[in-house]
């Protein structure tokens, strides 16, 4: 089985002033390839660290692959240090360097001189486009071994990986008969709502034994994911493994299970609604807008969602939606009464068939009216009336924040259902 090692570059990564998302993002591509990731590493921007650790990585693995450093700027460093690695020059293409000049020109942009360097490879090297940016990736061929360097951004990182370098990766053995008894390695993720994850473990523990397909419980916010991986030597035999387990796990979780892979709760929530032919609105404060971008970020979610308000003061509840003063003044605006205001007012002002409202205090310190840090209501509306949830919640700011957004979309799933 073929190796790879994945180096991600940048002293911003080992300062912690970015999370690394796409080593994780490599290191399935890799598996799905039938191709053995057997060391991540994390290298800052320094040339003869960077030099070395490809160099080293070389003798250990058939395939190393670049992350980020691929930019104009002087700290932008592996098309440099993968070329000394292999004993390569630099070569300028032309056709790469009149790319680089249309891209400024037809934006409006300055260049400057160091742009140009986005369009050198080292001799070894082809390129590989960037519909999505400037800093083209490179596959490079040399002695048997091949090393792969790919932008950092997730927005240029994400196409080229899945996309021009999966087909690349996928391929690879294919060219001769070493890739016949191979095994790639697939993997399949249930998501849960409702449910935690010692309880979900609890009722497929039995089939945790398995070897193959394999299965593991995680626990995210607010739900779980239960992954299953097959080993097989396609994707379509470790599926057909698969099949039969996750359907087992399905019949023993049941409505839990509200999605798979990438699917996201407020894709759950959408593909409901659109079903149905039915629309829902938002009155947010403590999530300033977190439910409707959530919504939003599901293609299609126009003919689902209307709209929302982000009333985060009080006055903004009174004005925006016509809460009663005397209202928020007796309850407080994190409040049961509040929260029904604010999803029946919002309902009927944007005339939806459901409003989802969010109300209370993410801390970090008690609210003005005395509520505790994590109390959190969430109301829904629909023709029949409003239906209030209370919670408390524990975490920090951002984490009592999520947890409201999630709790909100698996009420309103649950009332779908």
């Amino acid at each position: 089985m073929a190796s790879a090692e994945i180096l991600s570059v940048g002293t911003e990564l080992l300062l912690g002033q970015i999370i690394d998302t796409d080593a994780p993002t490599m290191a399935r591509i890799l598996a799905e390839c039938g191709i053995n990731c057997q060391r991540r590493t994390t290298i800052g921007d320094n040339f003869q660290r960077l030099q070395s650790a490809i160099e080293e990585a070389l003798t250990r693995s058939d395939i190393v692959i670049t992350i980020g450093g691929l930019g104009p700027t002087g700290d932008d460093l592996t098309r440099d240090a993968i070329a000394a690695a292999l004993g390569d020059s630099l070569l300028e293409s032309e056709e790469a360097r009149q790319q680089l000049i249309q891209f400024f020109q037809s934006r409006g942009i300055e260049m400057v001189e160091s742009n140009l360097r986005q369009a050198q490879r080292p001799e070894s090297a082809q390129f590989v486009p960037n519909p999505n940016g400037t800093a083209p990736g490179l596959i490079c061929e040399k002695h048997g071994k091949v090393v792969i360097a790919l932008p950092g951004p997730p927005g240029e990182f994400n196409p080229m990986a899945s996309g021009p370098v999966r087909d690349y990766l996928s391929t690879l053995y294919e060219k001769g008969s070493d890739r016949a008894g191979q095994s790639i390695i697939h993997s399949r993720t249930l998501r849960l709502i409702g449910i935690g994850e010692s309880s979900a473990e609890a009722r497929i523990k039995h089939l945790m034994d398995s070897q193959n397909p394999t299965l593991a419980p995680y626990a995210k916010v607010g739900e779980v994911h239960i992954r299953l991986s097959a080993k097989a030597e396609s994707i379509e035999e470790a599926n057909r493994i698969i099949q039969p387990v996750e359907q087992e796990v399905r019949k023993l979780l049941g409505p839990a299970v509200y999605g798979v892979d990438e699917e996201t709760l407020a894709y759950a929530v959408v593909q409901l609604l659109l079903k149905r032919g039915q629309t829902v609105a938002t009155s947010e404060s403590i999530t300033g807008g977190k439910i409707g971008e959530a919504l939003t970020s599901v293609p299609g979610s126009s003919g689902a969602y209307v709209g929302g308000f982000v009333v985060y003061n009080p006055s903004a509840k009174r004005d925006l939606l016509g809460i009663e003063q005397d209202l928020i003044d007796q309850y407080g605006p994190v409040s049961k009464s509040v929260a029904m205001a604010m999803a029946a007012n919002c309902r009927i002002k944007l005339n939806t068939d459901f409003a989802i409202a969010a109300t209370g205090n993410a801390g970090p310190t008690a609210d003005v009216d005395g509520k505790p840090v994590g109390l959190v209501y969430i109301g829904i509306a629909d023709q029949s009336g409003v239906r209030v949830f209370e919670h408390q919640f524990r975490g920090i700011r951002e984490d009592i924040r999520a947890r409201v957004v999630q709790s909100a979309l698996a009420a309103m799933r649950e009332l779908l259902l």
